[in-house]
């Protein structure tokens, strides 16, 4: 399975290309390619179909780990 990101890379498209391609907003795609949204299972969808796959043969997920930058936090 590829990224989003791979199968940009393997077609020449960037950021707006696929928004145009899939219906998604390109600052969100952006955040996609980046690994830093995690896309809805409708934007999966969106996305998918704009590469004529579905969202089960594409890998998804975060690049930038997940910090917590509010509360207390351990003592």
């Amino acid at each position: 399975m590829k990224t989003i990101e791979q199968l940009c890379m393997d077609r020449g498209w960037d950021a707006k290309r696929l928004a145009e391609a899939s219906g998604v907003d390109e600052q969100r795609v952006i955040a996609i390619v980046l690994g830093r949204w995690t896309p809805s299972p409708e934007d999966r969808d969106r996305l998918a179909a704009a590469f004529e796959l579905t969202r089960g043969e594409i890998a998804w997920g975060h690049k930038t780990p997940i910090q917590h930058i509010y509360g207390s936090g351990p003592s």
